[in-house]
């Protein structure tokens, strides 16, 4: 059995992908990020956390739980909420890199066996201007994505590039690293 312990419709979208039956759960984790905490060690701790909660609810099953937290200059951007912080965080990120890291974990809590990975990905933003965020953010208005935009869709026409082992990640599921963690749990892929 294979629970993901996220409600997040782009995960859910993503792991769809590999064709292998799964349920849903509500992980119920604080996400508030602690003092001193890297963007990578975020990610890593609320993939963890989410896998774990679910995983006492399913404890036959493998749960996977992830997380993604992007950075810039050094500083977490978390998910803006709102239009005028992801008018902020777009504003900030023109011209600039930024890293985003998404963490993985997968759990089986009957026999203790836990699988972790995190994905990196940088994103060259191009010079964006004030009308363009605008118009951006009012046609998609990814106001749950960290980072305020969604490069599966319009999101994409804000960069100059993008750097990464697997194009998944950035949407939320890295679904190269996931497919290999899953082989070595016992599941079948292709």
């Amino acid at each position: 059995m294979l629970v993901l312990a996220s409600t997040s419709p782009y995960r859910r979208e993503l792991l769809e992908r590999l064709r292998l039956s799964f349920e849903v759960a509500r992980p119920e984790v604080d996400e508030t990020p602690q003092s001193q905490e890297t963007s990578k060690a975020l990610a890593q701790r609320l993939a963890e956390a989410k896998a774990r909660a679910v995983s006492s609810r399913f404890r036959n099953a493998w749960v996977i739980g992830s997380d993604q937290a992007a950075e810039l200059r050094g500083q977490t951007l978390g998910k803006p909420g709102d239009y005028e912080r992801a008018a902020d965080q777009l504003s900030a990120a023109s011209g600039q890199r930024v890293a985003f890291y998404t963490a993985v974990c997968l759990v089986h809590a009957a026999d203790g066996r836990t699988i972790r990975f995190t994905d990196h990905t940088t994103v060259q933003f191009r010079l964006l201007n004030s009308v363009e965020i605008e118009r951006y953010l009012h046609a998609e208005q990814p106001y749950d994505c960290a980072g305020s935009f969604k490069s599966e869709g319009l999101g994409i026409s804000l960069f100059d590039s993008i750097e990464s082992r697997d194009p998944t990640a950035l949407i939320g599921l890295p679904l190269i690293g996931l497919s290999q963690a899953l082989r070595q749990a016992g599941f079948e892929l292709p």
